[in-house]
């Protein structure tokens, strides 16, 4: 009897630590995911998702090559107040009969995938599996625009934003509005709305354009939000005198309202808790837009890189809540635009692009790195003759009329600089070459069983983001 009775003890407090340590075991990471104009960050995602699910595809990630990731599966997300990423509809559309690319998601959502995974090394000898839940934030690259208003009064934020839009075509038609408004005037609603409404026309055109810093980034997507007081406002020139009743002084009120109502909530409630960060990047369209467009792109990977606590927690800041982004990759999208040949290339001119703010990132601890990679291959490579040369080649079906077609891009220099000086310098164009670009359908699929859709370094991307946790 006594026997029965410390046998049912012994395996009782066996069984509570092994459920302790477990628990203790288990890890939530939170991996915040936005991308800049029409980088892909839907498809991002969902691609991520379905090759996690089925890791066939995916054999630069150690722990599943190492078959030490025994399930993988999808969780209801933690956060009951935020939209669910459509992780099923995003995917049906990008592998069913007639694929077609996802809609962009417009706002926040969120998705957990959790992972069961048995140790490595020494613990895996007195060690059972462990769970980490990795929570997918997912949200506009425009709102991570708009963390740096934050640190910019009405007045530097107008002066530095017209001072841009001068340079610009298409912002003319506002450039006029705003030069002959005075701000010293009283305060007239109809004229607040003209201008608000002016400026996001502006703001559309350019992101249009594929323009990467149209902020505020709410102006574009408004959500509930579309038609307030604090989506009201614009830039203007400041008067000599500004009244306290005066236009000046109402707009500089609503962008302070602005900060302090949209920005900042965003900040505390979800970019502050984060992890680990991927920023997508449209390198190539920024090339083919011209040396303008890739200046653009370099000074607002700076603003971005900025925006970020980089470095590690320590034990102490970790008490509070408080937190630190401790891996971000900055991944240049579509390479499959590309012939593998010119990858290399292209991710040389992206890490040139965050060269200065990287390095200031690494000095605070965190780690970073650019990369290639296409996040869905919609094209297949080939070699073609040209001018009594061969070159490397990608074919695909073309998204707007649907008919396969050869592309050759144009080589990309070897050398980084041969793009960021004249770029930096403030070029028109490129003097010495012509970079094309098509844009592609996704093609039709046939996956096996346990695969993943084709992608390009996907899985080394994930390899950073982290596969140390698993």
């Amino acid at each position: 009897m006594f026997s029965g009775l410390t046998d049912g003890i012994s395996r009782g407090i066996e069984s509570a630590g092994a459920g302790l340590s477990g628990a203790m075991f288990d890890t939530t990471l939170r991996l915040g995911v936005t991308g800049l104009s029409r980088a892909g960050k839907t498809v991002f995602i969902t691609a991520l998702v379905a090759n996690l699910l089925n890791r066939g595809r995916m054999p630069q990630l150690k722990a599943a090559a190492q078959g030490r990731i025994q399930a993988v599966y999808l969780q209801p997300q933690p956060d009951l107040t935020l939209p669910r990423f459509d992780y099923e509809a995003h995917l049906a559309a990008l592998t069913g009969d007639q694929p077609r690319w996802p809609a962009s998601t417009r706002a926040i959502s969120e998705l957990r995938l959790s992972f069961r995974v048995q140790p490595a090394g020494f613990l895996s000898s007195w060690r059972g599996p462990h769970t980490l839940h990795l929570d997918i934030v997912d949200y506009p690259g425009e709102w991570l625009l708009d963390l740096a208003l934050l640190d910019d009064s009405y007045e530097a934020w107008s002066e530095a934003t017209l001072a841009r839009l001068e340079k610009r075509a298409e912002a003319a038609a506002y450039l006029a509005l705003a030069r002959a408004e005075d701000g010293a005037l009283p305060v007239d609603e109809t004229k607040l709305r003209h201008l608000a409404e002016a400026f996001t026309a502006y703001l559309t055109a350019a992101r249009d354009l594929g323009r990467v810093d149209v902020t505020p980034g709410r102006f574009l997507l408004p959500g509930d939000l579309a038609g307030s007081p604090v989506l009201t406002f614009a830039p203007l020139p400041k008067p000599a005198l500004t009244p306290r009743v005066s236009l000046w002084r109402e707009m500089e009120r609503r962008y302070d309202a602005y900060k302090s109502k949209v920005v900042r909530p965003f900040f505390q409630d979800h970019f502050a808790r984060l992890d680990r960060q991927v920023v997508l990047m449209d390198v190539l369209g920024a090339i083919h837009q011209g040396p303008k467009a890739v200046e653009d792109l370099r000074r607002t990977m700076a603003e971005v890189l900025e925006a970020f606590r980089p470095g590690r927690n320590s034990w102490l800041s970790s008490l509070f809540g408080a937190r630190r982004v401790e891996r971000i990759l900055f991944a240049a999208t579509k390479a499959d635009h590309l012939h593998h040949e010119q990858h290399p290339a292209l991710t040389a001119i992206t890490a040139s692009l965050l060269a200065e703010a990287k390095h200031r990132a690494d000095f605070s601890g965190a780690r970073t790195e650019a990369m290639s990679l296409a996040s869905l291959r919609a094209t297949v490579e080939e070699v073609v003759p040209r001018d009594g040369a061969e070159v490397p080649a990608v074919r695909g079906t073309l998204l707007a009329t649907g008919k396969p077609a050869l592309m050759y891009p144009g080589a990309l220099p070897s050398d980084p600089a041969r793009l960021l000086s004249p770029a930096r310098e403030g070029a028109e164009a490129w003097l010495d070459a012509d970079y094309s670009l098509m844009t592609f359908a996704p093609a039709r699929l046939t996956l096996r069983p346990g695969e993943g859709p084709p992608h390009i370094r996907l899985d080394r991307a994930v390899e950073f983001l982290f596969g140390d946790q698993l």
